[in-house]
């Protein structure tokens, strides 16, 4: 199969899981959030972030590993496998332990036996690791993309059943649970690896050294992106906690339907040609293009339709949500450009250059979360802290790459203008289409009408000002398939 198809091919059947997916995490967000309080989604979120640190430990860069090389076999993959076993038992009981250290320090009893429950997810997480990896590298992107909708279908049904019965926060838990455990018996299955307690540290050397700047960069991309929870949960309330937790999801579901559908094929399509960096460059160049006429307009038809999609999505009791979320929607271009990175990195083994890319960014992040917390401790001033930081975190993320895969950055700033020009002509448009619209209509009416105008500018400003016209590609494939 042609690089173009193998990477189309990844791209749709994962677009269609997560597109999908968009649609029933939004239907079982609405009812959760309706049957759950703020404070629920609090508790939750801090042990989230805090779980994610420890999967961050528990795969020690190896799940990108087992995808790029290439001199694996099938011993090296089952000693690498018992290894993330062993790692996964070790955390689980680390994080129960802490949970009475975490719920002390939040002054919360709820979290105690939330973080213990929560601490089997660690396990099957790290025990998914090298099964679900070995799907990546064999290009299954169907397979995962039919699994993983149908995981997310019944999860979210037992959290949905356990509300309605009473079951309040540990709804939530029984979500994760659910996901995480089906997800990592699947995959065990399928993949047939074997669980040994000898490792043969040879097996584990052929992936230390992109493993080891791996883990280094997860851990400092962990603390750059959720410093920003743990702070608000701390210095600022639970309560509050919930409602920017709640804008920071809402968010980040375009940028994990858009990027998420993109880079998890960008590894394995990429790595296939890392050896002619030309055309490496050529091609990357292509993706950035396209995702930036997409994302520059979808971060403005995100800030004007922000109250609409909060109130519809999560309820009137969820109003002090909107004004964060419309804030973090114009960081939504740059984090969709720059999540592309880290594939590139990998895909070359650049892990290194990786790791010092993500230094510089959590130096620009942590320093505008701390700043705002502690100068302007409001969620406002925490929400324009992050969308600052991203800007300056874009700058040098592209500058470091581009210098790694020895192009020039300037290809990059003639690809985006126009998206921008794009973008701001939305803007405009939209702008004064919400001046026009009454105050009081309802908000799927709106919705619909800033959706449908916004939508009609893209498509108008992308056939004048690039080379993606939807006309012109809805016309090729009528024609197409009538000719099939």
């Amino acid at each position: 199969m042609s690089l173009k198809k193998e990477f189309t091919s990844g791209v749709f059947y994962t677009s269609l899981a997560k597109y999908s997916g968009i649609v029933i995490s939004l239907i079982i967000t609405s009812v959760l959030s309706r049957l759950l309080t703020p404070e629920d989604f609090g508790i939750v979120a801090i042990a989230t972030v805090i779980i994610s640190f420890f999967n961050i430990l528990g795969d020690i860069g190896i799940g990108p590993a087992v995808i790029q090389n290439r001199n694996l076999s099938k011993s090296d993959l089952n000693h690498i496998y018992s290894l993330t076993i062993l790692v996964g038992i070790a955390l689980a009981a680390v994080f129960c332990v802490l949970s009475f250290a975490i719920s002390s320090f939040y002054d919360d009893k709820e979290l105690r036996p939330v973080c213990q429950w929560l601490s089997l997810s660690i396990f099957f997480t790290c025990a998914n690791i090298v099964p679900l990896n070995l799907q990546y590298k064999s290009k299954n992107f169907r397979r995962i993309a039919i699994i993983t909708l149908i995981v997310q279908i019944v999860s979210g049904i037992c959290a949905i059943i356990y509300a309605f019965a009473g079951g309040g926060v540990y709804a939530l838990v029984l979500s994760s649970l659910a996901s995480s455990g089906i997800l990592a018996m699947i995959y065990n299955y399928i993949a047939r690896l074997h669980f040994s307690i000898y490792i043969d540290k040879s097996s584990i050397e052929k992936i230390f050294s992109f493993s080891m700047y791996q883990m280094m960069f997860n851990i400092i991309n962990y603390f750059s992106r959720n410093l920003d929870k743990l702070l608000v949960g701390k210095y600022i309330g639970l309560s509050p906690l919930g409602y920017y937790e709640k804008s920071y999801r809402m968010m980040m579901l375009p940028l994990q339907n858009i990027t998420f559908v993109i880079t998890p094929v960008m590894l394995p399509v990429f790595a296939g040609i890392q050896d002619d960096r030309q055309l490496l460059v050529e091609k990357y160049n292509k993706v950035l293009s396209i995702l930036s006429y997409i994302s520059f307009p979808l971060s403005v038809v995100l800030f004007f339709c922000g109250k609409e999609l909060i109130l519809i999505v999560f309820g009137n009791q969820w109003m002090p949500a909107v004004l964060p979320f419309k804030i973090l929607a114009f960081s939504v271009a740059t984090q969709i450009l720059t999540s592309t990175a880290g594939s590139i990195y990998q895909a070359v083994s650049a892990t290194k250059q990786l790791f010092i890319s993500g230094c510089w960014g959590a130096f620009f992040i942590v320093s505008g979360f701390i700043v705002a917390i502690l100068f302007f401790p409001t969620l406002k001033a925490v929400c324009y802290g992050f969308l600052l930081s991203q800007l300056a975190n874009a700058v040098q993320t592209f500058c470091l790459l581009y210098r790694t895969l020895d192009a020039k950055v300037t290809s990059l700033l003639r690809i985006i203008l126009r998206p921008i020009l794009a973008g701001c002509i939305c803007f405009v448009v939209l702008q004064l289409t919400e001046f026009l619209l009454p105050e009081n209509l309802n908000l799927i009416v709106s919705l619909l009408l800033k959706t449908i105008v916004g939508g009609l500018t893209w498509m108008v400003t992308i056939s004048l000002l690039s080379p993606y016209s939807p006309c012109n590609f809805i016309m090729s494939r009528l024609k197409k398939s009538k000719h099939d």
